[in-house]
């Protein structure tokens, strides 16, 4: 078996990346199979996302738009509810950002409402491969609302107010399954995870072997930790027998909250503040302070604007 010390990344190299190729980056974390990456595996793995519903992938990567329109426009676009976005009036009309899959499922529900018939004019041309199948060829919009999409340089110049709601930020975080079991507890928040389901450990890209996360309860040496030790390479050794019987997901049955996973955790600033305020306080879970206390140091760094 191998054991891991728990660790977390922001991944602001995937910022300037294109979206199908965000999509793919972060969806391959579930299948362990980033090694299937190429210049040209971006749109294949989207479009097959699309056509089997898998629509979680879809929340990795965030589009932010500025509507030139009416009140009337903006009255019918609240109507509607638009609970998926973070949305501000803004002099001439509306500031809205959300994720890939927000945009899709918004305008499946209201596929007349001006406001997102202009936001697909615009993202469809210019990300087809995210948008052809709900807005073909035939597809028109002929109205007075105006959509253009924001830059990242032009995101990271809004004033702190707007930059907090507005501004997402995805951190990979290495933990074991506890930590991520609170974790996805947060809203609003995307997440994509390591899956046990899938990810077969005997194989050799895993090293034919389970990983386990070194818990800070127990110090080297002393008698818990060995029982930990002896408890995980115990459970090594029945999922790897049960693996020759039976699938990934009837093994998984067997492992324990210690087993390393990866998450990608992906919100706006204003969401990792309220998770900051609850996460690194000295009554929180140890496991998850050991990787927040960190994040929100060099998060803050990164974003002075992050106050909370």
């Amino acid at each position: 078996m191998l054991i891991v010390d728990p660790s977390y990344e922001i991944l602001g190299e995937m910022d300037s990346a294109s979206l199908v190729e965000r999509v793919e980056a972060c969806g391959r974390i579930c299948y362990k199979s980033e090694d299937k990456i190429t210049p040209a595996s971006a749109i294949p793995f989207v479009q097959k996302m699309v056509v089997h519903g898998h629509n979680s992938v879809m929340e990795m990567a965030a589009i932010t738009l500025r509507f030139e329109c009416g009140t009337e426009a903006v009255a019918d676009f609240f109507a509607c509810q638009p609970k998926y976005f973070a949305v501000n009036v803004v002099d001439g009309g509306l500031l809205v950002s959300g994720s890939i899959r927000a945009f899709r499922e918004f305008y499946s529900l209201y596929s007349e409402n001006p406001i997102i018939c202009s936001a697909l004019v615009l993202l469809a041309e210019k990300e087809p491969y995210l948008f052809s199948d709900i807005w073909g060829a035939d597809a028109s919009y002929s109205g007075d609302v105006k959509a253009s999409k924001l830059s990242l340089a032009e995101v990271d110049a809004l004033p702190a107010a707007l930059l907090l709601a507005h501004r997402f930020v995805a951190v990979r975080f290495v933990v074991n399954r506890a930590v991520t079991h609170e974790l996805v507890r947060h809203r609003p928040c995307s997440y994509l995870q390591e899956s046990q389901r899938y990810c077969r450990y005997s194989n050799e890209k895993f090293g034919n072997q389970v990983s386990f996360v070194r818990p800070l309860f127990f110090e080297e040496g002393t008698p818990e930790y060995e029982a930990w030790n002896e408890a995980m390479e115990e459970t090594e050794k029945l999922y790897l027998q049960l693996l020759k019987t039976s699938t990934p997901q009837a093994a998984r049955t067997v492992l324990p909250n210690s087993c390393k996973t990866e998450i990608i955790a992906f919100c706006s600033l204003s969401e990792w503040g309220h998770i900051f305020s609850l996460r690194t306080t000295t009554h929180v879970e140890p496991s998850m302070r050991e990787v927040m206390i960190p994040l929100e140091v060099e998060m803050k760094g990164q974003f002075p604007a992050l106050d909370y």
